[in-house]
């Protein structure tokens, strides 16, 4: 039975060592190492994981198992009126394919939804090399636009935007 809670600032140092598990193995085949570095810094170091709860506004959960062993982290943040954006959705290896990416999928849209009780949509970035692409098509989600995205020291996001109306 999966759990889930919302984290707190006093959980980026969590946050941060699931990434440090989670973030370079997926990226591995994908972006360089270099790109995976620069990556980890920007997204999930202490301060930035900080910054993204207190300034930016990005609402964190985490994911536990039956034995409260964390599995995985997901992160919701509103844009506009009607738009939100699932900025990250990432669980260990060790527990993909067991339905643990669905179930925190479908409680940030709950989440949402309860807090913006109004139709509205969800958008997130995938990389265009990321298998993740079949799982959110799966959820009902569609490509609804791509591009390369700068994201500093020359390196880019090459990232389809998907999106599901809620």
């Amino acid at each position: 039975m999966l759990k889930i809670r919302k984290a707190t600032i006093d959980d980026c140092q969590l946050i941060h060592e699931l990434a440090e598990q989670v973030f370079p193995l997926t990226y591995k085949d994908i972006i360089t190492p270099e790109q995976c570095d620069f990556m980890m810094d920007w997204m999930y170091s202490i301060p930035n994981l900080q910054k993204q709860m207190l300034e930016d506004g990005h609402i964190y959960f985490l994911t536990s198992d039956d034995e409260g062993h964390d599995i995985g982290y997901i992160s919701v943040q509103q844009q506009g009126d009607h738009l939100w954006h699932l900025q990250k959705i990432y669980v260990l290896p060790q527990y993909q394919g067991l339905k643990a990416g669905k179930f925190m999928f479908l409680e940030a849209l709950k989440y949402i939804k309860k807090v913006h009780p109004e139709p509205c949509v969800v958008e997130l970035n995938v990389n265009r090399n990321n298998k993740a692409v079949a799982f959110y098509e799966h959820m009902g989600m569609h490509k609804d636009r791509q591009g390369d995205f700068p994201i500093g020291n020359g390196f880019y996001m090459n990232d389809y935007i998907m999106a599901i109306n809620i």
